[in-house]
């Protein structure tokens, strides 16, 4: 259910800014025409685009500030410059305070962590956020997590990640006991690192709601053999970018291919229907928006560099997990670890500074 929702979007936030927020608001506010917008961030610049969308202009509110977080400050800057006065902060804080369901922003993904962590606070039995995200496979979608935000964690971590994973999964896919994966470089016992090992052993022996499969590897993730794929910050991020550079170069050669010679584009006039059905599979818009999982609100990461498709594929991400209100289901279901005994939580950061070890742009 939707009525009633409210998302608060950092205005200012990604590579194209305000232009690519209101045109994603307008494509979200056809799908789902129940939802409320605030928009924080410049409102010279934002009321403009507004009038030439009169429909998110209608179920809009905006909350000025002209203090926004670049791309390229580090999270401590984006702290010290951005502290409740940036689009970002606002953003998010209209979480905390209620006004908002979820917030979603394309921007700084350091800083949107290192914010996040510092105004939402992270879960009870939580030690590091994970960033999550659905990744298109042979047999639809999978999640996958960690994908930037946490750097070299712990077995107890990643088992952490993984009863997230499944409560997302068990949110966006409607599974009773979504199966999840511990990537590894191969399936057997012996292979992997300790911290990889000793997490597979927590979750064999924990009675959790989830199907543990064991190890997966990295062909694994487009087969899509598990529902929820775990792993962390650094190998997940540099295989997601290696997955849409890759669909980008197929891309690319199909277009050089059809372009070589005067029989392939012919061919293509006949076949246009089923490449047109490829570049859609392939079209990394159509699952951007990534969630960031173990804190005391939502917060969805849009790829900065996207456009107005990509920005609402990322709002319909926010729907989902808010409607779902995945908070309460996740918090259910990391209690089951100390219930359990598997030995998977740890002493929680929150009275920390919160430095992110996002590497996610």
């Amino acid at each position: 259910m939707t009525r009633g929702l409210t998302i608060a979007l950092d205005g200012m936030g990604g590579d194209h800014g305000p232009a690519t927020v209101i045109g994603g608001a307008e494509v979200a506010s056809i799908r789902h025409p129940d939802i409320r917008f605030l928009i924080y961030g410049n409102e010279a610049e934002i009321a403009p685009l507004l009038e030439k969308h009169p429909r998110v202009a209608s179920v809009s509110e905006i909350v000025h500030t002209d203090v926004a977080v670049s791309m390229n400050d580090k999270p401590s800057q984006a702290l010290r410059r951005g502290r409740k006065t940036s689009s970002m902060w606002l953003a998010i804080d209209a979480v905390k305070e209620g006004r908002a369901q979820v917030a979603v922003s394309a921007g700084n993904t350091g800083a949107l962590m290192a914010m996040s962590k510092v105004i939402l606070k992270t879960m009870p039995n939580v030690e590091r956020p994970a960033l999550a995200a659905l990744w298109p496979t042979a047999r639809g979608e999978s999640v996958v997590l960690d994908l930037g935000a946490t750097i070299g964690p712990d077995a107890a971590q990643l088992v952490q990640f993984a009863v997230m994973g499944e409560a997302f999964a068990r949110v966006i896919f409607n599974l009773e006991r979504p199966s999840v994966g511990l990537l590894n470089i191969g399936e057997e016992e012996v292979k992997g690192t300790e911290q990889v090992k000793d997490a597979a052993h927590m979750l064999r022996a924990a009675r959790l709601p989830m199907l543990f499969h064991g190890f997966v590897e990295g062909d694994d993730i487009a087969k899509g053999t598990v529902d929820v794929v775990v792993t962390d910050g650094y190998t997940g991020n540099i295989a997601l970018k290696t997955a849409e550079g890759t669909a980008r170069l197929i891309m690319d050669y199909l277009r050089a291919s059809i372009a070589g010679s005067l029989m392939a584009r012919i061919g293509y006039v006949f076949a246009q229907g089923a490449f047109r059905a490829l570049a859609k599979k392939l079209d990394p818009r159509a699952s951007n928006g990534a969630v960031f999982l173990g804190l005391n609100g939502l917060v969805v990461k849009s790829h900065g560099g996207t456009d107005a498709t990509g920005f609402a594929a990322a709002i319909d991400v926010a729907v989902d997990v808010a409607s779902a209100d995945l908070v309460s289901k996740i918090v259910a279901d990391l209690n089951l670890i100390d219930r359990f005994g598997t030995g998977a939580t740890g002493q929680n950061e929150n009275t920390k500074t919160p430095e992110s070890e996002a590497v996610l742009s």
